[in-house]
């Protein structure tokens, strides 16, 4: 649940001193306001550290006002990328998060139209800030924030656009760090049961004997190592009344990656049971358009399993037929993330929608390319390409474009089978891996997100914790841009 927004005009003395915790946002100047609330402290802080005015601009300054409250002020530059505007904020808002508190006042002081546009960024940050993320721990410190006391801006439909983005996000966040015995792929299920239900989504399950009988041999070759055969696709629909476009949104949902019969070494194995991040970012788009009544039909498609080793997981050599025809000769069985979404892939391209757009925790080279600070992104055209960095760079969640020339086509030929699944050789697995699954798309106009920004030990953006939610503001973007 997230925190309250409640909304006041231009703050008085009297209104802050309810508070014990405030931030100010202060429009980019030169010189210090003696109108800008709790103005006199700000000076004399700044005094006191010998700084500048516009220093404000670059660091916060926090300090305790005259009745012991703990403030931060800082300056924003809204004509900044949405980015820095986001990092800036939540840099300021972290030292008052931190004591936990249960109100947080956010004062905006300058003109009207930089003032709003502050208003969204700070609103957005503590939405997604205030929230706690579960843990296991028998005293834990971490208390939800309750209310939000926003002074200075009025209250319109676009913070309910904005809260619906946040709770996608903490959605997503919140299911990846699930431990791997809480979110198993059978309970994975079961919570995704509950929010269908919830959300007024229609549900439709592919089981493992399912997949089986209709040919889905490249998920069925991943999902026979578990004891338990409670790997599935999991079908959402979401639809609107007025809505005249169908997108397919595809997920990886690996809930333990243990890299099969090629093992992964422990430091590497550590935290891979995150590798279902690209379902729970696909959750999170969902969950957000329908609480903003989007309107365009969502076709979601969720490849839940574990990439398990036993004497039944898939090996080395072998051959599997995909659901398509396809004929691809196992390389590595730590590829599997390919082979889940290659015929998940081939599903939603069944139902021809206008775009398909998948996201998936896929591969190494992409994160030695980019490191966590951009995802990498493929296109099936320049304009699509375009379309994608512009939502990028308003969502504040930035990508990279990627290429994707046919001739790399050449280092996954077979002499045994259709296709490769990867190379063994230090190739650009990133490329490669896009190339293997275009295969399984056909014609339709395809996004794919290699979430290299999933995880961010510093935070990202808005966002303080490790565990980013990427991608789900940015695909809100994405569709609200191509429906509007």
């Amino acid at each position: 649940m997230l925190a309250k927004l409640t909304h006041h005009a231009a703050a008085s003395s009297a209104a802050l001193r309810k508070h014990s915790h405030l931030l100010f946002i202060l429009p980019v100047s030169k010189a210090l306001s003696s109108e800008w609330p709790a103005g006199d402290v700000l000076a004399s802080l700044m005094a006191r550290r010998r700084l500048k005015a516009g220093e404000l601009a670059k660091s916060p300054v926090t300090g305790n006002l005259k009745d012991g409250a703990l403030a931060c002020w800082i300056m924003l530059d809204t004509a900044k990328p949405a980015f820095e505007q986001q990092a800036a904020i939540r840099g300021a808002m972290q030292p008052l998060l931190a004591e936990n508190p249960a109100e947080l006042a956010i004062v905006v002081c300058g003109d009207e139209a930089p003032r709003r546009a502050a208003s969204r960024v700070a609103a957005y940050c503590a939405w997604v800030n205030g929230a706690v993320l579960p843990e296991r721990k028998r005293k834990s410190v971490r208390k939800p924030l309750k209310t939000i006391h926003l002074y200075g801006a009025r209250d319109d439909d676009e913070f309910a656009a904005l809260r619906a983005r946040a709770e996608g996000n903490v959605l997503c966040r919140e299911l990846t760090v699930l431990p791997p015995n809480e979110l198993t792929p059978e309970l994975y299920r079961d919570r995704i049961k509950r929010l269908a239900k919830d959300c007024g989504w229609k549900r439709e399950e592919f089981d493992y004997q399912r997949l089986k009988k209709m040919g889905a041999g490249a998920f069925c070759a991943v999902a026979r190592g578990s004891e338990v055969r409670d790997a599935a696709i999991v079908n959402l629909k979401y639809s609107h009344a007025d809505a005249t476009r169908t997108v397919a949104l595809v997920g990886k949902g690996i809930c333990f990656d243990t890299g099969g019969h090629n093992l992964k070494p422990a430091r590497y194995m550590y935290s891979m049971h995150e590798d279902m991040n690209g379902s729970a970012v696909v959750l999170g788009i969902l969950l957000a358009a329908t609480r903003m009544q989007l309107p365009v039909n969502l076709d979601c498609w969720l490849a839940i399993s574990r990439n398990d080793i036993s004497p039944r997981a898939y090996h080395q050599n072998e051959v599997v037929r995909a659901l398509n025809g396809t004929t691809i000769e196992v390389m590595h069985t730590d590829a599997e993330g390919r082979m889940v979404l290659a015929d998940t892939l081939t599903m939603a391209a069944r139902e021809k929608p206008e775009l398909i757009i998948d996201f998936a925790t896929l591969t190494g080279s992409m994160h030695a390319a980019l490191g966590d600070r951009y995802s990498g992104v493929f296109a099936t055209s320049d304009e699509l390409g375009a379309q994608a960095v512009a939502a990028g760079r308003k969502a504040g969640e930035r990508i990279c474009v990627f290429p994707q020339d046919d001739d790399y086509d050449s280092a996954l030929d077979s002499k045994i089978a259709d296709v490769k699944q990867c190379t063994l050789d230090s190739d650009p697995d990133h490329i490669l891996a896009t190339r293997f699954l275009k295969r399984f798309v056909g014609a339709v106009p395809w996004l794919h997100m290699d979430l290299s920004a999933s995880s961010s030990k510093s935070g990202l953006a808005a966002v303080a914790s490790e565990t980013t939610g990427f991608g789900v503001g940015w695909a809100l973007d994405l569709l609200t841009n191509r429906v509007t």
